[in-house]
């Protein structure tokens, strides 16, 4: 198991409830794929620099996670099918320490 960062843009137009909600479904697909969710950080919301399909902003979650890194692919396919998840960007966690080492 690969530990990873990934950051989350969730629709601007989500509550604090529809947000919870928007999260637990992704944790769920995570752990439909054998992974698991380690911690998650709200960032709150922030604008674009520029307009994304008619979008302005949107809400930021940080969240760490460990999965198989042969099932990220799965991940990412789940996370378009069956999220609201407006974008998302996953790094290696280990990746990121040994670069700041150097």
């Amino acid at each position: 198991m690969n530990t990873y960062e990934g950051l989350f843009i969730f629709p601007e137009v989500l509550d604090e409830e529809g947000l919870d909600q928007a999260i637990a479904r992704v944790k769920e697909e995570l752990e439909k794929l054998g992974g698991s969710i380690e911690s998650a950080a709200r960032m709150g919301k922030k604008t674009f620099a520029r307009q994304l399909q008619k979008q302005r902003a949107g809400l930021y979650v940080n969240i760490m996670f460990k999965l198989d890194g042969s099932q990220i692919d799965a991940f990412k396919a789940r996370l378009k099918l069956s999220t609201n998840v407006f974008r998302h960007q996953f790094v290696e966690a280990s990746g990121m320490e040994a670069a700041q080492e150097a």
